[in-house]
């Protein structure tokens, strides 16, 4: 495959042009890195099944047992693809956009993941104009994971020129939205109305609650 493209996009007002030459991209299955408010993630559309095993295989985890997120560009496109009690919605309202996955129950519109359907998903409305603005412009949601081994923060995360040099042979294209954090998002489980972390990360639930 060719090496990945390279694009500077302006992270408060993203070139239109530049936005729809990555969505362009991620409608013909592609791989790209993107920014978001926390650290940089690598996705794919949520409806492109083949993307999806790719972008796995990248991260060299099993489809059908990946727990992977992805964003939304609001909370009425959120309430298409998970049950979102009245409590819930509240809290989501306040929180977001900002550095929070939430852990829902799957509706029906999840697609199969790796053949096996999802029982919980975990959805994220970044406080970054370059990743909802794709995710508007693609109209599906943005399968998303982050880019590092979970137990150590390296270098190349926050660095988009340093992640191009690792990733250019894997994806088809870096953006390159300035330099990222280097804190995940904070996780949250919110099946029963619970709100339990199960990871903490750069945003506090409690605040919300």
């Amino acid at each position: 495959m060719a090496q990945a493209s390279f694009l500077r996009i302006h992270p408060d007002n993203p070139q239109p042009k530049s936005i729809a030459q990555a969505v362009d991209i991620l409608k013909k299955g592609g791989l790209v890195i993107y920014p978001t408010d926390t650290i940089y993630g690598l996705g794919c559309d949520l409806h492109n099944a083949r993307a999806v095993e790719r972008l796995c295989q990248i991260r060299g985890i099993n489809p059908a047992k990946a727990h992977l997120s992805f964003i939304c560009h609001d909370l009425t496109h959120i309430s298409d693809y998970a049950r979102i009690s009245t409590q819930t919605y509240k809290v989501m309202k306040k929180a977001l956009p900002g550095p929070y996955t939430f852990v829902l129950e799957a509706s029906s519109k999840v697609p199969k993941i790796g053949g096996k359907r999802k029982e919980t998903v975990g959805i994220r409305i970044p406080a970054n104009n370059i990743s909802l603005q794709l995710v508007q412009e693609l109209g599906n949601p943005i399968v998303s994971t982050s880019i590092h081994d979970e137990d150590e923060v390296v270098e190349y995360t926050t660095d988009p020129e340093l992640i191009y040099e690792k990733y250019r042979n894997l994806v088809d294209l870096v953006i390159d939205g300035g330099f990222g954090n280097n804190v995940a998002s904070t996780v949250v489980n919110c099946e029963n109305d619970e709100f339990e972390v199960l990871r903490a990360g750069a945003g506090d639930i409690e605040e919300f609650l």
